[in-house]
Parts: structure tokens; C-alpha cells; sequence
């Protein structure tokens, strides 16, 4: 009789190696997150260089989320057909290629053009680093590992402000895009030579069975060498549309897919344009890059603060207080008034406090992703709910330097209307991630 291999995994043990595979997924989400980030960073110091109008650069805001767009949806499919190791490896090596190439652009177009190159893989970089932290991990961790790999996505673009305070002054914005896009480079040739194919996508390749054997003795699974695999007894059909809209999953599917379109138009709306409005404002390039930075750091937090708790209460209850949690800080913004005379450390901490609630939101949704789709269409299925993100941002990329020329107050209303609308999104949604009963919690070793 066949292995089953979602059964030997979802309770099996989480052994060292695979915690080290999560640890590489997560240090490439990292760079990921820094080089989402790099161009809202970056543009300040470009106008100051190039005597560009601040509207100029929206086609390049809106250009790197078609690119994010495309490169989710090829590397969901890359990642179902051909390896999510390939898919994942070659999003990474692709977008360390468009960054660092970008600090030798002589113009905006050369730019825009490798701007999209390098938001294709980092687009294709996110559902398959989120796909194999889950695929490698028992149930009882699932949520937790794939949240501590998203969490990466904050972390990467903080630490963009930080290296941006301090590169952006000595070396200019051409020395942030080499920074951001030679690490990446050298950490796609180091995943490609030593993480592992997912063992689930395996199970699916019978010619690759002395393959999985040898993985499942690394993972902790001593198993016959001429044993015959299956990924599930539950999960043997061919991929089809009814693992999208079936009658028990188009509801989760369209309200995930709202959910990340709202959230999308928030987390890029602050991204691409939260330096420039700041500066708009005539707060001072320091305070620009600090406001951006602390909503990032302050996403991180809350990101981690989602990961210790999501096991014991759900995701219902975290998403709903999250998105009701944004809201109240964009409400707070709103009321204080961004302009030159602000509070700045109120200010700053108000920001940190959106982004805790978004970036927790967000990074929610990908463990949601996971959580809803089986194996063989779940590369497939996180990627395009993933590129609902990419048009939010599409949408908010567009409007953002008329929301800046309007004001702080219609720029900060927008981000409190977008998270109304995840509300919605999370309200409606049937299949949310249980809690795990206290008794069933692992015990750290």
C-alpha cells in the first residue's frame, strides 16, 4: 500500500534540518521584503538627483506591482509543475539581478524596465517561500512556521529604512540598490545547492520516489527503499476549479481574495509613497525615512505578536481585531494633522501602530492561503490570491501622489477605507485557521 505523505508529515516531527530549510526561506523573504521597499526609499533622493516631478514615478510604483503580478502567477504555476525549489530559487535570483542592476540605470526608463524584471521575482518569491515553510512542517507548527517566514516581508523592509538612513547620505541611492540586490544573488545559488525539493510535490512524481526516501530519512522517516508514495488518500484528484470555487470554497476564496486586495491597497499606498508624503509635508528628509521605517518595525512586532497567538485564539478573531486596529490608528493620523510642527515622536508611533495592525494582517493572509488549498494547487492558489495584493497596490501606486498633492488627511482617510474593506473580507470568510487546544500544543524541545 502507497505512503502516505501528508499524513508521515502533518504529524511527524520537525527536525532540525527542516527548521534550517525554514531559516533559508525566511532570510530570502528578507531580502524580498527589502527590495518591496528599496524604490519608496530610494525616490526621494532620485528627484533630488534628476529634477523629476514626484508624479513621474507612479508608472514606476505601478510597473514594479505588474511585474510582482506576473511573476506570482508564473512562479505559483513553476512551483506546481516543475519544483517549488526551482520557482523559488530563480524568484530570488531574478530580483537580486533587477536591484543591482538599477544602481548602474543612466534614466527612469532603464529604470522602470528593471524595475519590472525585478518585481517579477520578487512576486514569485513570497507564495513559494510561504509554500515550502508549510510543506515541510507538521500540522501542529504549520501556521506558526509559515507566519515566522512572512514575517521577513516587515522585518526586510525596516531594515531597508535602516540601511537607507545610512547608505542613502554616503553613497546615494545607486549604493542602496547594489546593497539590495547583490545579497539575494549569492543567497540564490546557496538555496538552490542545498534546500531540497518539497517533499509533498515528490509524493506527486513517482520517478522521483529514491528522491523522497532519502528526504524523508533527513526529516526523520525511516521508510523502505522501494516504497510507493501518495501526497494524501484525500488528495489525489487533478487540480481543477473546484479546488477554488467549490461549493465549500468559493466564499473563502473570493473573501481571502477581497481581503488582500484591501490590505494590498494599504501596505503599498504606505510603501511606495509614505517617504514622499512626509517629505511633501515638510517634515525633513530624516523624519521621511524614520516614518516609514517605524511602520515597518512596528508591522514586524505585531507580525510576531500574530505568530505567538494564532495557535490559541484563531485567525478570526486576530485578522477582525487587526483590521479594526488599523483603522483606529489611520483615524489617529487623520486627527493629529501630518504637517511641519507635528509631534514627531507621536507621530512616529502612530505609524508604528498602523503597521503593526496591517503587516499582521497580511501576513495573516498568507497562512490563511496555506491553510485553505491542498497540496496540489497550493503554490497555485497562495500565488493568485497573492496577486490581489499586487492590484490593490496597482490602485494605490496610482493615487498616491494625487492623495499627497490633496493632503495628509485624504491620504491617511484612504488607508482607514481600504481596511473597512478587509474587515469585510475576514467577516465573511467560512474557513478560518482553528485554534489548537492547549493540550495539543508541542512542546519546545
Amino acid at each position: 500500500m502507497p505512503i502516505e505523505i501528508g499524513e508521515l508529515l502533518d504529524h511527524g516531527p520537525w527536525p532540525r534540518f527542516a527548521k534550517l530549510a525554514t531559516l533559508l526561506f525566511a532570510i530570502a523573504i528578507i531580502f524580498d521584503g527589502f527590495d518591496i521597499s528599496i524604490v519608496g526609499f530610494a525616490v526621494p533622493s532620485i528627484i533630488q538627483d534628476w529634477h523629476l516631478p514626484r508624479a513621474s514615478f507612479a508608472p514606476l510604483l505601478v510597473i514594479g506591482l505588474l511585474g510582482m503580478m506576473v511573476g506570482s502567477a508564473i512562479a505559483g504555476f513553476i512551483g506546481d509543475r516543475i519544483g517549488r525549489r526551482a520557482a523559488l530559487s530563480l524568484s530570488v535570483l531574478l530580483f537580486g539581478v533587477g536591484v543591482a542592476a538599477s544602481a548602474f540605470a543612466p534614466n527612469l526608463l532603464t529604470i522602470e524596465v528593471l524595475r519590472f524584471i525585478a518585481a517579477c521575482g520578487i512576486g514569485g518569491a513570497l507564495p513559494n517561500a510561504a509554500t515550502m515553510s508549510g510543506e515541510f512542517t507538521p500540522i501542529k507548527m504549520r501556521t506558526v512556521a509559515v507566519m515566522s517566514t512572512i514575517i521577513c516581508v516587515p522585518l526586510g523592509a525596516a531594515l531597508a529604512g535602516s540601511v537607507a538612513g545610512v547608505v542613502v547620505p554616503l553613497g546615494g541611492w545607486r549604493a542602496l540598490f547594489f546593497i539590495g540586490g547583490i545579497l539575494p544573488i549569492l543567497l540564490s545559488f546557496v538555496m538552490f545547492w542545498l534546500v531540497p525539493e518539497s517533499p509533498r510535490f515528490l509524493a506527486r512524481h513517482p520517478e522521483r520516489a529514491p528522491e523522497l526516501v532519502r528526504l524523508l530519512g533527513r526529516l526523520g522517516h525511516a521508510v523502505p527503499p522501494d516504497a510507493t508514495f501518495i501526497e494524501s488518500a484525500s488528495q489525489t484528484a487533478a487540480p481543477s476549479l473546484t479546488d477554488f470555487f467549490g461549493p465549500r470554497q468559493a466564499l473563502s476564496t473570493l473573501s481571502l481574495w477581497l481581503t488582500f486586495f484591501a490590505s494590498g491597497a494599504s501596505v503599498y499606498l504606505c510603501l511606495s509613497w509614505l517617504p514622499s508624503l512626509l517629505s511633501a509635508r515638510q517634515l525633513g528628509s530624516a523624519v521621511s525615512i524614520e516614518g516609514l521605517e517605524a511602520w515597518n518595525y512596528g508591522g514586524f512586532i505585531g507580525v510576531v505578536g500574530f505568530v505567538l497567538l494564532v495557535n490559541r485564539l484563531g485567525s478570526r478573531i486576530l485578522t477582525l481585531t487587526a483590521c479594526l486596529g488599523a483603522v483606529v490608528s489611520a483615524l489617529l493620523l487623520v486627527t493629529m494633522g501630518v504637517k511641519q510642527g507635528v509631534n514627531a515622536p507621536l507621530l512616529l508611533t502612530a505609524l508604528a501602530a498602523h503597521g503593526f495592525f496591517v503587516n499582521a494582517l497580511q501576513t495573516s493572509l498568507f497562512a490563511l492561503g496555506v491553510y485553505l488549498y491542498p497540496t496540489r494547487v497550493r503554490a497555485r492558489g497562495v500565488a493568485v490570491a497573492s496577486a490581489m495584493t499586487r492590484l490593490g497596490g496597482i490602485l494605490s501606486a496610482s493615487l498616491g501622489s494625487w492623495l499627497i498633492q490633496l493632503g495628509s488627511d485624504q491620504f491617511f482617510e484612504y488607508l482607514m477605507a481600504a481596511m473597512l474593506i478587509a474587515f469585510v473580507g475576514m467577516a465573511l470568510l467560512r474557513n478560518h485557521i482553528p485554534k489548537v487546544e492547549p493540550k495539543t500544543l508541542p512542546v519546545a524541545a
